[in-house]
């Protein structure tokens, strides 16, 4: 009886891969790119950074390339898996067994993949088991380009869900998984105060100007502003916020760890989600601490974004001023 060796079969299966060009072309041109233009924003604009919180981010940046490094071979191999199973039928019922790569292909899958972004980020902010695994990428308390770097260690874990249904209908796994690279590419500028409004870039595009919306932990900004590459879907899909005027950004999560050390941003969420489950009284609470929207309890002593939003917007109605501490998540 032979013994199963992880590495081995890991090696193995990168070794069936094909390669995959916009990796070259990512490690020979666009990283270099990404680490010019932080130097440079770092030297124009130190006041946007704090070196403690930035060093943290270069330590959860290695954390999270290792684990993707390994993780990304499964990926893509269950990518091809599914693309092959589903090929018979494909061919039976479609009359087709792959969508080909002709260039309005492309720009459908690119369309696809900024698609299935939006909806694995949006509940990566209100699924709490998501959220804790998403975290690390909004604790900074700055917000440069810095933040595009920290994502965190178990995102990959759950990720490729929302884009198992891209290869079992024809797009070939190596557009799929290029298309992943570019909208991540795509992402790395969005993280960056100095870049000004781009009013009619916007109304198709995500800017960083929108995107600090998303990273503002004050209560109107709340789980807004999810898309990657395009802000249609959040239009579409009522998640849509541009910056209010007099509304002063607050980079960060309210139930912050209170430290920079990049293991506990990455266990935090983890660990406070199975303090609530250990006192939750009842399985019905139990599984909301774990699968309810982060903030939720069943005491009322913290709110979700939307419970925030609603006190928020009846205080207005009646004229009342609100306290800043409900402007802040408070889970």
């Amino acid at each position: 009886m032979t013994s199963f060796n992880p590495i081995e079969a890991w090696l193995h299966m990168k070794a069936q891969l094909p390669p995959l060009p916009i990796e070259r072309i990512g490690i020979m041109y666009v990283y270099p790119v990404f680490l010019g233009l932080l130097l440079l924003e770092f030297f124009k604009a130190k006041e946007l950074y704090n070196l403690k919180e930035t060093w943290a981010s270069f330590v959860i940046l290695v954390g999270a390339t290792g684990i993707r490094v390994l993780t990304n071979v499964f990926e893509i191999t269950l990518y091809f898996f599914l693309f092959k199973l589903a090929e018979p039928l494909r061919e039976q019922y479609l009359g087709y067994g792959s969508l080909g790569f002709a260039w309005y292909i492309w720009i459908i899958c690119m369309l696809a993949d900024d698609h299935n972004f939006y909806w694995h980020h949006r509940l990566s902010h209100n699924i709490r088991l998501l959220w804790a695994a998403h975290l690390p990428h909004h604790s900074a308390k700055t917000f440069n380009l810095t933040v595009s770097i920290r994502n965190g260690w178990f995102i990959t874990l759950y990720k490729p869900i929302f884009w198992l249904w891209m290869p079992l209908v024809g797009f070939e796994p190596i557009m799929i998984a290029t298309a992943l690279i570019l909208n991540s590419f795509y992402q790395f500028f969005l993280h960056s105060q100095l870049v000004p409004s781009l009013p009619l870039y916007e109304r198709l595009f995500n800017t960083p100007y929108i995107h600090t919306v998303h990273h503002s932990s004050n209560t109107p900004y709340l789980d807004k502003n999810h898309g990657g590459i395009l802000t249609i879907w959040d239009r579409l899909y009522g998640t849509w916020q541009p910056p209010i005027k007099g509304v002063v950004p607050k980079y960060g999560i309210s139930h912050d760890p209170g430290t920079d050390n990049p293991i506990t941003h990455n266990l935090f969420e983890f660990q406070e989600i199975w303090k609530d489950v250990k006192k939750a009284p009842g399985l019905k609470n139990k599984f909301m601490y774990i699968f309810g929207p982060p903030g939720w309890s069943h005491d009322g002593s913290s709110m979700t974004s939307k419970q925030l939003q609603r006190e928020l917007a009846q205080a207005k109605a009646e004229g009342r001023e609100v306290p800043e501490h409900t402007f802040i998540r408070s889970n």
